[in-house]
């Protein structure tokens, strides 16, 4: 059984939405935005940035972010990946990489130890 292409729907069809509009941008002067949060862009900027402390400048509030977190939390290791763009966390459940640090969820509590 062959099923027919549907063909659109025209604009008198009460259903008929019509397309939302591209997000209007400014011209780009060279090969990424200077200031923007795009993560390709933000990418490109870190590449001509000097390495200071081992970090990008670039990614100096995720760095602090990520340090601050940690001092709140001392039973975790925390640290921003710049290559991956996420959080990575050591706890004693093992190792896991977390997009967002900022929901409060569970990430990593220490495991009660059984008792016998």
């Amino acid at each position: 059984m062959r099923h027919p292409i549907p063909r659109p729907r025209p604009s008198s069809d009460p259903l008929f939405r019509p397309l939302p509009p591209l997000p209007r941008r400014s011209p780009q002067v060279g090969p990424f935005c200077p200031s923007c949060a795009h993560p390709s862009c933000r990418t490109l900027r870190a590449q001509h940035l000097p390495l200071i402390g081992g970090h990008r400048s670039e990614y100096r509030r995720e760095h602090a972010f990520a340090a601050a977190f940690q001092a709140r939390h001392l039973h975790l290791v925390v640290w921003f990946g710049e290559a991956t763009g996420s959080y990575w966390v050591a706890s004693s459940t093992g190792l896991a990489e977390v997009p967002d640090l900022r929901p409060p969820a569970r990430i990593g509590e220490p495991v009660a130890a059984h008792r016998r």
